[in-house]
């Protein structure tokens, strides 16, 4: 069942579709979503579970993408250009091989389509230590982040980001983080093999991640053949927080060059 999406717009000219990754927002993306939005229509989107969108009861690629779908038609979106991170990246992916008429060009960022093991664990656990019943601001969730995450400070600091003030008052997490962790093995899954998506793609590498391998590279071209893979020097995996007017030039080339 479609939902409808939480989303903002900027700018003017040609579509483009930024999703963000697994506990991000469109918030995350507002920056970059400025400045693209001199050159393009930029729409960002909170995915189901996240942000501001609803909360569902299930949670895979092909629900993602359908979403995605429904987003395009309700908004009259005939094609655009598809940028994900991460999750949002396997959500461009899916969607690119299913509506390959609907994408004008497919960007993927620090995402291979290959299966994952569980790199969030961590995570999910230092989530369900925050007892939002004794919580009285968001920053009295911090040091028990800390705690769990051994002392990552940006990861805190991004999940800080995804704590809301309820009406009733009180907190929460915007996320849906139970179905979130009880559906990983479908967040973390491999895209099919039985389709392929022949437009312009361009697969960006963090330089200092590990989610895109050389070893990946075989997959990625079997399943978009024409396939840039870049790399962005000196970034981790959230290479749009790292290096964002290097990404920002890298995304409006690539588009540039397929007009």
């Amino acid at each position: 069942m479609n939902v409808e999406l939480n989303f903002k717009v900027y700018g003017q000219g040609e579509p483009l579709i930024i999703l963000h990754g697994l506990f991000g927002s469109l918030d995350n993306w507002a920056t970059i979503g400025r400045k693209l939005g001199e050159h393009f229509m930029v729409y960002l989107v909170d995915q189901r579970d996240h942000g501001k969108s609803p909360h569902t009861d299930t949670f895979n690629y092909d629900i993602l993408a359908e979403d995605l779908h429904h987003f395009m038609e309700e908004n009259w979106i005939h094609h655009a250009t598809i940028v994900g991170h991460s999750m949002g990246g396997k959500t461009a992916m899916r969607f690119a091989l299913e509506y390959e008429d609907m994408v004008d060009s497919l960007i993927v960022l620090d995402m291979a389509p290959k299966q994952y093991t569980n790199r969030h664990q961590s995570v999910f656990e230092a989530m369900e230590a925050v007892d939002f019943t004794k919580l009285e601001a968001r920053a009295d969730a911090k040091n028990t982040l800390l705690e769990k995450l051994d002392g990552d400070q940006a990861t805190t600091a991004f999940l800080l980001k995804n704590i809301k003030r309820l009406k009733e008052g009180g907190f929460a997490w915007k996320m849906n983080t139970r179905l979130l962790e009880s559906e990983y093995e479908h967040i973390i899954a491999a895209m099919p093999v039985d389709a392929s998506y022949g437009g312009p793609s361009l697969f960006v590498k963090g330089g200092n991640s590990a989610y895109i391998q050389e070893e990946d590279h075989d997959l990625i071209m079997s399943l978009f053949p024409q396939a840039k893979i870049q790399t962005l020097e000196n970034t981790g995996h959230w290479l749009h927080a790292e290096k964002p007017v290097e990404l920002m030039h890298m995304i409006t080339s690539f588009i540039e060059s397929q007009t």
